[in-house]
C-alpha cells in the first residue's frame, strides 16, 4: 500500500471553549457565515456563546454539541474556500455530524440543529450525576473490559471509547464506575481520569435517547457521501444512507470504536490526518495508534495558512489543484 492520502478527523464533546471560532469568523467571511446559518437554524445566539460563554453555559450537552460541530464546519469551510478538501473523513462522537457535513451527506443546518436535540436527549437519558465517564490509561482493553464486568455487581459500567491502545474511556451509573476504575487501577493501569461530562454516554443507559433519536433521524434528508466516511460504531466506510443513520442512531448507546477507524483510514491509503476542530486531542491518539501517521491540528486559532504549508510539506497538496 502507498499512503497518500489525507484524512480530515472532526473532534467530539470534551474539546469545546470559551472563544472557540472567534478569530476565525472575524477574519474569513465563509466562517462568519457558518456561525450565522448555526444561529438561525436554532434559534439563538449559538455563536455568542461560543465566541464569549458564560462557560457553565457552554459546558452543557445542549450547547457544547453544536457549539463544536458549528466552530469545526466553520474551519472547514474557510479551508474548502481555499481549494484544501479531503479524501477521507471521520468524526469522534458528535464529531461524526461535522464529518457528514463535510462529506456532503448532510446539511449543516440539519447538523446543527440535530445535534442540539441530540445533546437534549442525552441530558435527560439519565438522571444528572448519577453517571459518568472515565478514561483509563496505561491498561489493554481486555483487561478493561474485564474489571468493567466485576464491578457489574454494584451497577452498570462498559467499555465506551476504544480511543487507543492505551486508552479506553469507561461509562456507567458512579457505584460501577468508581468499583471499575478502582480494578482498573488495582490491575495495573497508570491512571484514571473522571471525564467533564453529565452522563453515561456511548453505554446502553442511553438506550432511551437512542430510540428518540433514530425518531429525529427519520425527519432529516442524507445524501451519499461524496468522500468515503468511516463510522464510529463499525470503524468502516459506510456510503448507504440508511446505514448512516442507523450507525448514528446506535453510536450513541453503543462504543466508539476510534482505533478501528484510524486503522480503516490508513489501510485506505490515508497517512496524513488534520484534525478539523477545538484542540488537538485526536492527532495525539492516531500518532499513538499510527506512530508514522503526520498529524497537524487546526483548531481554529492556527494560521490556515500552516495548514497549507503542512499540507505542502507532506504530501504536494498544494501544487496537485
Amino acid at each position: 500500500m502507498e499512503n497518500k492520502k489525507v484524512a480530515f478527523v472532526f473532534p467530539g464533546q470534551g474539546c469545546q471553549r470559551v472563544g472557540m471560532g472567534k478569530a476565525l469568523a472575524d477574519n474569513y467571511e465563509e466562517a462568519g457565515q457558518v456561525f450565522e446559518e448555526a444561529d438561525r437554524a436554532l434559534g439563538f445566539p449559538l455563536s455568542e456563546l461560543c465566541f464569549f460563554g458564560p462557560e457553565e453555559d457552554l459546558t452543557l450537552t445542549r450547547n457544547a454539541q453544536p457549539g463544536i460541530v458549528a466552530t469545526s464546519v466553520a474551519i472547514f469551510a474557510v479551508m474548502k474556500s481555499l481549494g484544501v478538501t479531503p479524501d477521507i473523513v471521520c468524526g469522534h462522537s458528535v464529531g461524526e455530524y461535522s464529518a457528514l457535513v463535510a462529506s456532503g451527506s448532510l446539511s449543516f443546518g440539519d447538523a446543527v440543529r440535530l445535534v442540539n436535540i441530540r445533546g437534549q436527549l442525552m441530558e435527560k437519558a439519565y438522571p444528572p450525576g448519577a453517571g459518568g465517564m472515565t478514561a483509563v490509561l496505561g491498561l489493554d482493553k481486555e483487561k478493561v473490559a474485564l474489571a468493567c464486568g466485576a464491578a457489574r455487581s454494584v451497577g452498570w459500567v462498559e467499555p465506551a471509547n476504544y480511543n487507543s491502545p492505551s486508552q479506553v474511556v469507561i461509562s456507567g451509573d458512579m457505584a460501577a464506575l468508581k468499583k471499575a476504575e478502582e480494578l482498573c487501577l488495582a490491575q495495573g493501569a497508570r491512571r484514571v481520569i473522571p471525564l467533564k461530562v453529565s452522563g453515561p454516554f456511548h453505554s446502553r443507559l442511553m438506550a432511551s435517547a437512542r430510540s428518540a433519536l433514530e425518531c429525529e433521524l427519520e425527519k432529516v434528508t442524507l445524501r451519499k457521501p461524496h468522500v468515503p466516511q468511516v463510522m464510529n460504531v463499525d470503524g468502516k466506510v459506510s456510503r448507504s444512507e440508511a446505514r448512516i443513520k442507523e450507525l448514528l442512531a446506535r453510536q450513541i448507546s453503543e462504543p466508539i470504536l476510534w482505533e478501528d477507524c484510524v486503522r480503516e483510514m490508513w489501510s485506505l491509503g490515508a497517512d496524513v490526518f488534520v484534525q478539523v476542530g477545538p484542540g488537538r486531542v485526536l492527532t495525539g491518539l492516531i500518532r499513538e495508534i499510527e506512530p508514522q501517521a503526520k498529524t497537524f491540528a487546526e483548531d481554529g486559532n492556527t494560521q490556515v495558512d500552516d495548514v497549507l504549508r503542512f499540507l505542502k510539506g507532506v504530501t504536494g497538496y498544494e501544487d496537485e489543484g
